[in-house]
């Protein structure tokens, strides 16, 4: 298992709620629900610091609306 993958499960086993959008090569991520702050507090303590290529890979794990 890859660092991002714990990471990307980790935040998804505390509750989070962002969703990965993918179009054109581009990633971002989206949040239309509230979570919960353990959530939250883990996003910005671990997945927010990494560097640009590190938090992309932990985004692209996270489930997606393009497959909505």
């Amino acid at each position: 298992m890859t660092q991002s993958r714990e990471l990307a499960d980790e935040y998804l086993r505390l509750g989070g709620q962002r969703k990965a959008k993918v179009d054109d090569n581009i990633v971002n991520v989206r949040q239309w629900d509230d979570e919960p702050a353990e959530a939250e507090r883990f996003w910005s303590e671990n997945i927010a610091p990494l560097d640009d290529r590190s938090r992309r890979e932990v985004e692209l794990l996270l489930p997606s609306i393009n497959a909505l």
